[in-house]
């Protein structure tokens, strides 16, 4: 979603929303509509800058995303740790 590359499902990280908010679903089992980007800032950045969560998401008006960006910088660095 947010470089737009072709990746398989395991490598992309699903997204919904809970009230106002997008939340990270690595386990795929949240109820509702999904959308899925790479874990790594900058695909959530570009996401973000291209508002493309709302349209993907079928939801009206900005969410925010401090708890997806969390998740992502968390995982960032522990990736980088193990490496």
């Amino acid at each position: 979603m947010g470089c737009r590359e072709r990746a398989v499902k395991a490598e992309l990280l699903r997204i919904v929303t809970i009230k106002d908010a997008c939340v990270p679903d690595p386990s795929g089992t949240l109820p509702g509509r999904g959308a899925y980007v790479h874990p790594a800032p900058v695909c959530l950045d570009q996401a973000v800058r291209r508002r493309a969560f709302p349209r993907a998401l079928r939801v009206p008006g900005p969410l925010d995303t401090k708890a997806l960006r969390q998740y992502v910088e968390q995982t960032t660095v522990a990736e980088q740790a193990t490496r």
